[in-house]
């Protein structure tokens, strides 16, 4: 890694929204560390192709553990952006979930995300500059009925990223929230949602405009961003109508059996 160019931090970086972020990264210029609990081969090679030098973390970002192995690849350099958007789903009723699974969906998404905020926010404040990017989601303003433990962890990302921006207001650090909708990636596979209505949706959005937008909201430091004019409108919604009727129409999207092909 060259100690000359920025260095950005990525998680959740093997596919989808992270890889995004990090391709987003290289080609302004940044070093990476990009880390997930998948295979990364694949994406350090592009990554490489775009000319950026990096350091690669694959481990379970649900356990402080692995956090610590993010951390350990800084080793001293100064962290100039950190994108926190290592995250995973859990479809089908709660009741009938497997409580390890639903645990490790809090690690992840809550637990594992706020510890490297904060390793990695200290060392930013302490430097009096940086940009962080989390990645939260439009499901944190929605009951998710057959989503409940996902939704639940999104509402707390959503409600944690706003309080820390306003914490660290004056630090020279920013931090802004990335809120996307329906996303074609491998989310709803892993979260085994591919029999209902939103798993089968046609119309996702693309990951990379995604990406794009939440990049480009960190760089210029904005405190949140809802990724797609559709997905606006549904936030807005969301904050005016009474909650079981924004469950009752979630449960219409995530209920198992409700997909195309259903």
């Amino acid at each position: 890694m060259s100690q000359f160019s920025p260095l950005a931090i990525v998680t959740g970086a093997s596919s989808g929204i992270g890889y995004n972020l990090a391709k987003c990264a290289a080609e302004e210029g940044y070093d990476l560390i990009v880390a997930a609990d998948q295979p990364l081969d694949a994406a350090v090679t592009d990554f490489e192709a775009l000319g950026a030098s990096l350091a690669v973390v694959q481990a379970d970002l649900a356990s402080r553990e692995g956090v610590d192995k993010v951390c350990a690849a800084v080793d001293g350099r100064k962290v100039a952006a950190l994108m926190a958007n290592a995250g995973h789903g859990l479809g089908r009723s709660f009741l009938e979930q497997d409580f390890i699974e639903i645990q490790h969906v809090i690690n992840t998404n809550i637990t594992g995300t706020i510890y490297l905020l904060q390793q990695i926010g200290k060392v930013m404040v302490a430097a009096g500059s940086g940009k962080i990017l989390v990645t939260g989601s439009i499901a944190g303003f929605q009951p998710g009925a057959f989503q409940a433990v996902y939704n639940g962890t999104k509402a707390f990302v959503d409600s944690f990223t706003a309080a820390l921006r306003n914490e660290i207001k004056d630090s020279g650090v920013t931090v802004t929230c990335l809120m996307p909708g329906v996303t074609d990636t491998e989310f709803f596979a892993r979260a085994d949602m591919l029999d209902t209505k939103v798993g089968t949706d046609e119309n996702k959005m693309d990951p990379a405009e995604v990406a794009k937008i939440g990049f480009k909201a960190m760089q210029d430091g904005e405190a949140d961003v809802v990724a797609g004019f559709k997905n606006k409108m549904m936030v807005a919604m969301s904050k005016v109508m009474p909650s079981q009727v924004t469950a009752e129409q979630h449960r219409k999207l995530a209920e198992p059996g409700t997909g195309k092909s259903a």
